[in-house]
């Protein structure tokens, strides 16, 4: 079967989006399938790209897209201009302006596109159904997320296959719109739902938000918990010997809730001399970013906690796997209702336990996994409680870490994952088998 899924890159920092569906990519062709990966909007940021995925030619670039929405001149610019303006190098140039990503500052545009062969980029999507109409021309199209769908009438129109689409945590990006952009992109995106053939949300807790907000037939939802390829997280080394370390891997901005751990880090430190520890936080960070982070820095500084705090944003694959390892916990306390917790897994495949808050999908995901335990949102200290928990209780710690690591190479597989969506796209697109 030929699959191709489009996937939005960001241009300079890694996305669990993107790391989630490359994985799928691969495995899809593990298993015997002709899967392509098209990137939308900027270049795909991976440490480790499989043989044959073009992650630099992009289409609907960014920069064409933001042209289209702001004057008619580039609605009808030929070609060798629009191409001109997708050069990988002048699109990640541009990934690091500040707000590139920030839906405080996307409204209108994120409306505009959703609006599909009736908005501003409308040229965009006819290019993309030309690419898509060519040699590798595909018998099943995978949309990543709902924001996509404004361009799934052409394309399903334009190519004659199902389209399918993934659910992964677009409710936050939508309900951080301004007015009226928040209100009426959600009625789009119900609207243009309708012509997408079935749906994969990556945690029933995610489906079942996402059926209700877009009023979705329950019929063509299959949960499809996302997977990792377990051949990274094989020779996870033992926990090293020194100073326990509490780690945080995510985007390091306020809705992920880096400065609730650091608050949580710094009352550790201060109120129970008993629990010592240090704090190592990484992950994504643009420039919109930084003066969040130099708000927490300071924070420390003053705690007088610095010297026990490492902070390595955008570290590569190799170092994500390092950092991993040298952990003794992870905790991540999203303040939004998480779709899934792609670090979860990942900790828990490197053997290492999670405290997370008691909502969104961290309840379904852990307790899947059994390798971590909750913490209540509603009482004061219970964060601080349970880390202290982790790192004191040795028992409670090997429990945890066993638990974790041989459920997720059990059961949270990009091949586990791939063979799922594979079963389900062979029932709905008979004629790719013949």
């Amino acid at each position: 079967m030929r699959i191709t899924q489009l996937t939005p890159g960001t241009g300079n920092f890694h996305c669990g989006a993107c790391i989630r569906d490359l994985a799928l990519t691969k495995a899809l062709r593990d298993l015997g399938h002709d899967a392509a990966l098209m990137p939308l909007y900027l270049p795909l940021i991976a440490d480790e790209i499989p043989e044959g995925i073009e992650t630099e030619h992009v289409h609907f670039g960014g920069i064409n897209a933001y042209l289209q929405h702001k004057s008619a001149l580039f609605r009808h610019t030929p070609r060798f201009v629009d191409n001109m303006f997708d050069a990988p190098w002048l699109l990640r140039k541009a990934a690091k302006r500040a707000g590139m990503t920030d839906a405080h500052q996307l409204g209108e545009m994120t409306h505009s596109m959703l609006k599909g062969e009736h908005g501003h980029q409308s040229k965009e999507i006819r290019k993309l159904a030309d690419a898509l109409a060519g040699e590798h021309r595909p018998d099943v199209l995978c949309l990543s997320n709902v924001l996509l769908v404004g361009m799934a009438k052409k394309l399903k129109h334009t190519l004659g296959v199902p389209v399918v689409c993934t659910l992964q945590g677009e409710d936050t990006f939508i309900d951080s719109l301004p007015d009226p952009w928040r209100k009426q992109s959600w009625e789009l995106i119900a609207e243009c739902c309708k012509q997408v053939d079935y749906f994969f949300p990556v945690s029933r807790y995610h489906g079942d938000l996402m059926r209700t907000r877009l009023d979705l037939d329950p019929d063509k939802i299959s949960v499809v918990h996302n997977g990792i390829d377990p051949a990274i997280y094989i020779d996870a080394a033992p926990r090293p010997a020194g100073t326990p370390v509490i780690g945080y891997l995510a985007r390091l901005c306020p809705a992920k809730g880096l400065h609730t751990l650091i608050d949580a880090f710094i009352t550790l430190r201060k109120d129970h001399p008993d629990t010592d520890c240090r704090l190592h936080i990484a992950g994504a960070a643009t420039p919109a970013d930084e003066p969040y982070i130099a708000e927490q820095r300071s924070k420390l500084d003053q705690a007088g906690l610095s010297g026990v705090v490492d902070i390595t944003p955008n570290i590569n694959q190799e170092q994500k796997l390092a950092m991993l390892g040298s952990l003794t916990v992870l905790s991540v306390p999203a303040t939004y209702g998480e779709s899934f917790g792609l670090y979860v897994i990942e900790a828990n495949a490197m053997g290492v336990p999670v405290v997370q808050p008691d909502h969104g999908a961290f309840p379904e995901v852990i307790g899947e996994t059994g390798g971590g335990i909750l913490y209540a949102l509603d009482e004061p200290g219970d964060l601080v409680n349970k880390l202290k928990a982790v790192l004191n209780d040795k028992t409670l710690h090997e429990q945890l870490s066993r638990a974790g690591r041989a459920r997720v190479l059990e059961h949270f597989t990009a091949n586990r994952m791939a063979q799922q969506i594979a079963d389900t796209l062979e029932t709905i697109c008979p004629a790719a088998l013949r």
